[in-house]
């Protein structure tokens, strides 16, 4: 089997006593599709935040050197800065060279006004454009499509399969189990304890 792009070894997370990631493993190897599952709270945001490198384990590492594209289920972009300068900002702070225009056209992002005036949508629009910088290896995906409509959402899969057909992977979490159709595997995490679905 070839090396995996990332890979979690035994990552965990504590908050003083509360344990919220119990210590688990996750490997994701080329053309993998990875759905994580389970009730809100149960740990799969901290999941992704952990293997995107966004949240320090309390125990285990990261490892890959994929470039890596992060999606949190809450938007993390600045209010006062248009799409356009949102998405130039984070492409000079990743150090990457992208096609600003076609993202932006690409994702409906066109447009002067600041990014705190547009709508939840569009908001997830912003912050998977800010995902797809650079064109990463890895996608990690935090509920992605849960305030997309329906064109957005299937082209939202289409750059997905294009990714994976290149070598790529990626791991999403998701409530909705129609996108469990679009998964390689799934994982099932609760109370912080991940399990094959």
């Amino acid at each position: 089997m070839t090396e995996p792009l990332l890979a979690a070894s035994g990552v965990s997370r504590r908050y003083g006593r509360l344990t919220v990631l119990h210590p688990c493993d996750v490997d994701l190897h080329p053309g993998d599709a990875l759905a994580l599952v389970g009730p809100n709270g149960a740990g799969k945001s901290t999941l992704l935040s952990i293997m995107a490198r966004a949240l320090e384990p309390s125990t285990g590492a990261v490892t890959g050197a994929a470039r890596v594209g992060w999606s949190p289920q809450r938007p993390a972009l600045y209010g006062r800065l248009t799409p356009r300068e949102n998405v130039e900002l984070f492409a000079r702070l990743e150090g990457t060279r992208t096609a600003v225009d076609e993202l932006l056209a690409e994702l409906g992002l066109e447009g002067d006004v600041q990014a705190a005036t547009l709508s939840v949508g569009m908001r997830q629009r912003l912050n998977l454009a800010i995902a797809l910088l650079g064109s990463p290896h890895v996608l990690l995906l935090d509920e992605p499509t849960a305030s997309l409509d329906a064109p957005r959402r299937e082209l939202l899969w289409q750059r997905v399969e294009r990714l994976r057909e290149a070598g790529g992977a990626v791991c999403f979490a998701t409530q909705n189990a129609d996108e469990l159709g679009r998964a390689t595997r799934v994982a099932r995490i609760e109370e912080g304890r991940l399990a094959p679905a």
